[in-house]
Formats: structure tokens, sequence, C-alpha cells
């Protein structure tokens, strides 16, 4: 087999075999084909795409390059939830504790964020003493024992995603769709998970810009998991502003805990009951998505679905203090107002640009050696829909600087004011499974 007749078939739009997938993916890997030719490759497969069956086979391929987690000591149906990235979004540290909640074990691989802010680990290492690095034991003997555990990724994960998409990140070739969906669920399959629910963004905080985008990212993905044996469904999340409140590190941690406690942050609270009702009915322990639903509410308002967040902190040596008294937790040493410079309506917020607001504050990394403020951030205080008058504040930036003007400058540049009142956006767009 020679790498030369496999690009030309593909340049020519023909459906490469298993074979022949396998080949590129293990020689790339080992170093045995050449970046060159690894790049023709990739620039033919985003001009002529692939089928769902050489999608699958690739992500195969590529789970198949390196470790894999076993999970099989795990009592009960695993199911994971993926986010393709968002402004604001700590879903999983209510999706986590509430699905928990209900028996099912939720035995999630995190990592660190590059970007506004944090990723899951650095978000719940505002929880001082929190350990997010522990041995697969452990890991296992606490989702056995809570149903709830998040650890760092451990092992060499799909090494071949990771050496393609740095040749991808400098050929351009990131914007494939089977490429991009290999990737993210090469990762997802090889971390053990028995079913699989996806959070894709759409707007524009998200990867995916636009509502077609989206949907066809989801439907590549739903098809790789479902083709390759683990059930799998897609929730299509609107990200045309933060979700929730709060962008940061510990005051998303304080936001999540506070929905918990039964508090009703309208869009954050929605959307992480549809994520978690899926993610039930994947594991069988409810019959429809509306008996999920139900149950699922119900535990957001006795307190259970808050005590598996209390019980994950304490398992994993937090400072359960700090989630009790939420107050405890890091905060910045100023809070700045920036306020409006004109009466009418919010009609548009640049999500990416608060992110990267929050990032200039120090909540986020703009490289990996960059160390995360977990005390710093920002509060919305106006959101798409809402009235506002001229000198009320849009966002209190959450500062360890007296006067961070890169921050306040970006910050206004987000909003967009009108005399028009607008609609709120429809937070779930579509259901792909």
């Amino acid at each position: 087999m020679r790498m030369y007749d496999i690009i030309v078939k593909k340049r020519d739009g023909g459906e490469l075999t298993k074979a022949e997938i396998d080949f590129f993916v293990e020689g790339y890997t080992k170093g045995d084909i050449p970046d060159y030719q690894a790049s023709a490759l990739t620039m033919a497969i985003y001009f002529q795409g692939m089928t769902p069956e050489e999608t699958a086979t690739l992500t195969q391929a590529m789970v198949d390059s390196g470790e894999t987690i076993d999970l099989s000591a795990i009592e009960g149906h695993k199911v994971d939830k993926h986010s393709t990235g968002g402004v604001g979004d700590k879903v999983t540290f209510i999706v986590g504790p509430l699905v928990a909640s209900v028996g099912v074990p939720v035995a999630k691989m995190s990592g660190r964020g590059l970007g506004h802010t944090g990723g899951t680990l650095d978000k719940l290492e505002s929880v001082k003493g929190l350990e997010i690095e522990m041995s697969k034991e452990k890991f296992i003997e606490n989702v056995n024992t809570h149903k709830l555990a998040v650890a760092g990724q451990t092992g060499n994960l799909a090494p071949a995603d990771k050496k393609l998409y740095a040749l991808r990140d400098v050929t351009g070739t990131v914007d494939s769709l089977p490429l991009i969906a290999g990737s993210i669920m090469s990762k997802k399959l090889a971390s053990g998970a028995d079913s699989i629910v996806l959070d894709v963004k759409t707007g524009s905080g998200a990867f995916m810009k636009t509502l077609e985008d989206s949907e066809a990212l989801a439907r590549e993905m739903v098809n790789i998991g479902n083709n390759l044996g683990r059930t799998t469904v897609a929730v299509i999340s609107d990200m045309n502003q933060p979700l929730g409140f709060e962008v940061g590190n510990a005051n998303e941690i304080k936001e999540a805990a506070r929905i918990l406690q039964g508090e009703n942050v309208e869009d954050l609270r929605r959307l992480s009951l549809e994520l978690a009702s899926h993610m039930t009915v994947l594991a069988e322990v409810f019959n429809s998505y509306e008996e999920a639903s139900e149950a699922l509410e119900a535990n957001l308002e006795n307190g259970k679905a808050f005590q598996s967040l209390r019980t994950l902190i304490e398992s994993q040596g937090g400072d359960v203090s700090m989630i009790d008294d939420l107050d405890r937790l890091p905060k910045a040493a100023y809070e700045i107002e920036v306020n409006a410079d004109q009466d009418g309506f919010v009609s548009a917020i640049d999500a990416e640009s608060i992110g990267i607001a929050a990032m200039y504050l120090g909540a986020g990394r703009a490289t990996k050696d960059d160390v995360i403020n977990h005390g710093v951030g920002i509060t919305l205080k106006k959101k798409i829909g809402d009235e506002v008058k001229a000198g009320e504040p849009l966002v209190v930036l959450l500062s360890d600087e007296k006067n961070p003007t890169a921050s306040i400058d970006k910050v206004k540049e987000s909003y967009t004011i009108t005399n028009e009142k607008v609609e709120k956006p429809t937070l779930i767009h579509n259901i792909i499974k």
C-alpha cells in the first residue's frame, strides 16, 4: 500500500477502505508517513469530505492509536457529556451532581482550559484542597461509592488526533466536518463511556457560528458514536450570549452551586435539566425524557443534587465549607461596573468578546504557561432582550486591577443596544439522535 495512491484516491472523490485509513493513521502516528503527505490527504478530505463509514473508521483508528480507559469496573451504565465549548459554560458542575443524584455513574475526565476562562479542572480548583489528579483505582472507587468523580485525563489518549490536529492547525484544514467530529469523538470514545450526550453550541460564542453548521457537526458526531456502538444524542444549544450570568472560575462554581440549591437562572437551569434528562434516559434509569426531567427537577428542589456536589468536593479532598458558604470562594479585589452609554434594549452580545474580556482580567490563559486567577471574572447584569437605561451597569468586572481598561473596552464593544426590543434567543434549537 502506498500513501501516494491513498491521497490520489481521496483527491478524486473515492471512498477509502478501512485498510487504507488504518495504514495512514498508524503510519502517521509512528512517523513513517511525512507531514507533507498527511497534509495532502487532509486537504483532499477538506474538499471531498468523507462518508459516515469513513469518518467512523478514521475515528476508531485514532482511538486505537493510543491507550483507552477501561471503566468496566464501574457498576452501571456510564454516560459521558461533552460540550463543544462556550462562554460561562459551567453545566458540568450542575449536570454531574444531578445525574449522580438518581444513581447514574458519572466518570468525568476533563481538561484544562486554553482561552477565555479555565477548563473544568481549573474551575474546580477554585475550591481549596480539591484534588483532580488521582489513581485509576481511586477514581473507580469514588464513582462506585459516590456515583461521581471528576479527574484530569490520564494516559496517552488518541495520540493520532493530537498529531493530526497540530498539522491541521497550520495547513488550513481545521474546518473540515469529518476531521472536527473525528477529533472530538476519538477522545470521548477512548474515555470509556457506554453512551454520550453532546452539547453542541451555536452562535457568536461558539466554534460553529451558524445553526446549519452546528447541526451538521452534531450529525457527524452522532453518526460516529452510533456507528461505533455508543448510543449518542446531541443537543444544539445557543451561545449567542454567555450561559447564565457568571463568566470566570470561582464565580461560575458559585452560580452552579446556587442552581443546585434551587435557584432559577433560567437558561442555565433549563439546559442542565435537558442534558441530564437525556443522560439518564440513555442510562435506562427512566423510560422517557418527561419522567427523567420530573425526577431531576425534584432533586434540584429537595437538596439531593446539591448533596451530590458536596460529596464530590469532600471525596476529592476539597474544603466543603466553601460550598456551604459560597462567600468563602476566591474573590477579586475590586468590583467595577461597566455602564450603558444610552437608553434602549440589549439586542446582541458578542459572547466571544465577553470571554476575551474575562481572559484579560486573568480568568483564562493566552498561553499554556499562564496561571489562572480564580477570583476574577465577569458578572453580567443585562442579557439579550433586557431594557437598559444610560448609566445602568451592563456587567460588573471582578478585577484585581483598579482600572482594567482593556476589559472595559472589550465589554463595551461586545454589547449592542438598540431602540427596538428584541426577543430573547431560543436556548435549545434541536435534538439530534
